[in-house]
C-alpha cells in the first residue's frame, strides 16, 4: 500500500520513485515531440530548418557584413557549432518553464512526481540536438571543416547543459506558477542570456573589463567548448570543469526549491 501525505520544508529528490514512473516520462517526451510537429507543413524537418536558417541570417550579417573573426574558421560552421547547444539550452528552459503551466489538468488530476513535467521538455530538446549533431556532422566537411577525434568529446558539454538546463527549468517552472507573466519575461530573458554568450562572436572579443560576465555564465564556456570539440581546437577544459559545477549548483537549487513549493501547485495552478 502507498500512502501520500503532506510534506513540509523542503524535500530532496526521490530518484527511486522517479525511476518507478519513468514510462511516464518517456510518454510525456513523445506527446511533447508528437504536439511540437502535428499540422505543421515541414513536420520534423524543422529541427534541420531553424538552425539552417538562423545560420544563414548571422553567416550574412555577422559574417559577411561585420565579419567578425573566428579565429581561421568558416564563419558558417564557427555559428552553427554554436547555435546547436544554445537552441537545445533555449528550447529545453523556454519549455520547461512553460510545461506545468500547460498541463494544468494532469496537475490537479493525479499523484505523480511533478518534476517529470519540466524534464519532459528536456527530452524533446534533446532529442532536436542529437539529429541537430548529425546533420552538423555531415555539414563540416562541405564548410571545409575536417573530422577529428575531438567530435568525440561533445558529450562532456553536453552533460553539463543537461544538467543546467533540467536546473534553470525546474525553477523557472515553478516561478511561472506562481507568477504568470514571468511566462512572458522568459524569452526576454532567454534573448538576453544568448548575447552574453558567445555564440555569434568569439569570447575573445569581449573587452577585459566585461569578461567577468563571461565568467558567471557557465553556457559561456560550454557553447565555447561544444564549438572547439566539432571543429577541432583545443579543449579550455577547465572552463569546461568550472562551468559543470555550476550547472551541478543549479541543478541542486532549481530542483530543491521545486521540490519545496511543488504542494502548492494544484492548488494554484
Amino acid at each position: 500500500m502507498t500512502v501520500i501525505e503532506r510534506t513540509h520544508g523542503w524535500r530532496a529528490l526521490d530518484l527511486r520513485e522517479f525511476w518507478s514512473f519513468r514510462e511516464l516520462l518517456e510518454l510525456l517526451v513523445l506527446r511533447d515531440l508528437k504536439v511540437r510537429y502535428r499540422q505543421t507543413f515541414l513536420g520534423p524537418l524543422w529541427v534541420v530548418a531553424r538552425p539552417l536558417a538562423t545560420m544563414a541570417v548571422f553567416t550574412l550579417v555577422f559574417g559577411v557584413l561585420v565579419r567578425v573573426p573566428t579565429g581561421g574558421d568558416p564563419y558558417a560552421a564557427f555559428v552553427l557549432a554554436g547555435l546547436l547547444p544554445w537552441m537545445f539550452f533555449s528550447s529545453s528552459v523556454t519549455g520547461a518553464g512553460s510545461a506545468l503551466v500547460g498541463s494544468a489538468g494532469l496537475v490537479g488530476k493525479v499523484y505523480f512526481p511533478r518534476l517529470m513535467i519540466p524534464l519532459s521538455a528536456l527530452g524533446g530538446s534533446l532529442v532536436d540536438l542529437g539529429v541537430s549533431c548529425v546533420i552538423l556532422v555531415f555539414l563540416l566537411p562541405l564548410f571545409g571543416v575536417p573530422w577529428t577525434p575531438t567530435l568525440l568529446l561533445t558529450p562532456l558539454p553536453v552533460f553539463s547543459m543537461i544538467l543546467l538546463a533540467a536546473g534553470v527549468g525546474a525553477l523557472f517552472a515553478a516561478l511561472n506558477v506562481a507568477w504568470r507573466d514571468f511566462g512572458s519575461a522568459m524569452g526576454f530573458l532567454m534573448q538576453v542570456w544568448m548575447f552574453a554568450t558567445p555564440v555569434v562572436y568569439p569570447s575573445e572579443l569581449v573587452p577585459g573589463k566585461w569578461r567577468w560576465v563571461l565568467d558567471c555564465n557557465p553556457m559561456a564556456g560550454l557553447v565555447e567548448g561544444f564549438r572547439s570539440a566539432c571543429l577541432g581546437g583545443p579543449l579550455d577544459l577547465p572552463a569546461i570543469g568550472r562551468a559543470t559545477v555550476v550547472a551541478a549548483l543549479v541543478f541542486v537549487a532549481g530542483v530543491a526549491y521545486f521540490k519545496k513549493v511543488e504542494r502548492r501547485f494544484a492548488d494554484i495552478i
